[in-house]
């Protein structure tokens, strides 16, 4: 859909620019719907020759991270919408060319609405995220009704509701900007009033003296949107009073949309025009998202999917407090090796992980990190999705 959708805006209202190729693992005549069907590759060379820059789009850790090393082969900048992959690899990929998420989902979203602040003045206390629904354990069937429903598929439609999604976000969010998180799997708290939502916020943010990532489930007015709770210089308490924001001493900037694909071209433009990086996951995380188990499950038990399955959910974590937890973003085809019960956060003693470029990038990382050698896992076959490459 991302990839549909971001062509033909290009297409339409772009007039600067061209789609040189798509790059997909789908059979190219299979693809007879598809608003660029001339540009359609199946090759990773093809696609970076001749290119300026690669929106990366696919949703997949695996094959991204491979794809995006490429672009860097080639030296090219890359653009994603692609929290999971940030969060997953991210890091290491921004210590090695120029990597940047998209405007548009809720990270890209809260980034510019943070560049927005500070050029006003404000001092961003709490960059949060509002989500409409949450259920920790959603049924297949349920999924399967609202993935038909929404026109999306059935993993993604579990991971915006068991909440992988928006840990995932929030904590790129919180690596980028460097903020950190009151508890595991942050507050979530419920919320009929944002600005008093907001207030809270900003106390315990003063109160860890640090901002901080979160998100609220909303009653009573939309979600979907973002927001930050901000504090500003108290000579201007009276103008931002005027100006409706309130009596302070913490003041709610609402951005009340996020529009995805419709948006990734600021970003791209942006980063065309010679503009700088608008969120990474940056190449110091201080946070992580583990998977915690949904159920009890026993030694050998094949583990399909983390995100977006009915195994594993994602929680935030702080790295320091949890070095051997496995990202969520590494859980696919893997078998336990250990039964594991309901709630239990997931580590490497616990899996046996198939070989992978974005593996060996984990365990590379997580040695730097605990200050301990650690082996290096031969490299894997990759996974292959979308991308797009943008010609001049």
């Amino acid at each position: 859909m991302i990839a549909h959708c971001f062509i033909r805006l290009i297409k339409q209202h772009y007039q600067d620019m061209d789609i040189s190729h798509v790059l997909t693992r789908r059979p190219l005549n299979t693809l007879g719907d598809f608003p660029l069907p001339e540009c359609l590759t199946n090759s990773i060379d093809e696609l970076v020759a001749g290119a300026d820059l690669i929106v990366e789009c696919s949703g997949d850790v695996f094959h991204g991270t491979e794809v995006i090393e490429r672009a860097f082969e080639a030296g090219l900048p890359v653009v994603t919408i692609n929290a999971e992959l940030q969060v997953t690899t991210g890091s290491y990929l921004a210590g090695k060319g120029f990597i940047t998420e998209a405007e548009g989902d809720q990270p890209g979203s809260l980034a510019a609405l943070h560049e927005e602040a500070l050029m006003m003045g404000f001092k961003p206390l709490v960059y949060g995220n509002m989500k409409g629904y949450l259920n920790h354990d959603p049924s297949p069937e349920d999924m399967a009704y609202w993935a038909k429903r929404q026109g999306i598929s059935v993993d993604q439609t579990t991971s915006f509701t068991d909440g992988t999604k928006v840990q995932i976000e929030q904590v790129v969010v919180g690596n980028g900007l460097g903020a950190t998180i009151t508890r595991q799997g942050l507050e979530g708290l419920a919320s009929t009033n944002l600005n008093e939502t907001g207030n809270l916020l900003g106390l315990m943010a003063e109160r860890v003296g640090q901002p901080l990532v979160d998100y609220v489930i909303p009653a009573g007015y939309p979600a979907g949107g973002v927001f930050l709770v901000c504090q500003h210089d108290e000579n201007q308490q009276a103008a931002l009073e005027y100006f409706k924001l309130g009596p302070g001493p913490f003041y709610t900037l609402v951005r009340p949309f996020h529009l995805c694909s419709l948006e990734v071209g600021k970003t791209v433009r942006r980063v065309l025009n010679g503009g700088g990086v608008l969120l990474n996951n940056s190449t110091t995380p201080t946070l992580g998202v583990g998977a915690i188990a949904k159920r009890a499950m026993r030694a050998g038990e094949l583990i399909e999917r983390g995100i977006g399955g009915f195994q594993f959910r994602g929680e935030a974590v702080r790295l320091d407090d949890e070095p051997d937890h496995v990202p969520i973003g590494l859980l696919r085809k893997t078998a336990l090796k250990r039964a594991v019960e309901p709630g239990q956060l997931i580590t490497f003693d616990d899996v046996d992980i198939l070989p992978s470029r974005a593996l060996d990038i984990v365990m590379t990382q997580r040695a730097v990190r605990i200050g301990a050698s650690a082996p290096v896992q031969p490299q894997g076959a990759p996974d292959a999705l979308g991308m797009v490459a943008i010609g001049g």
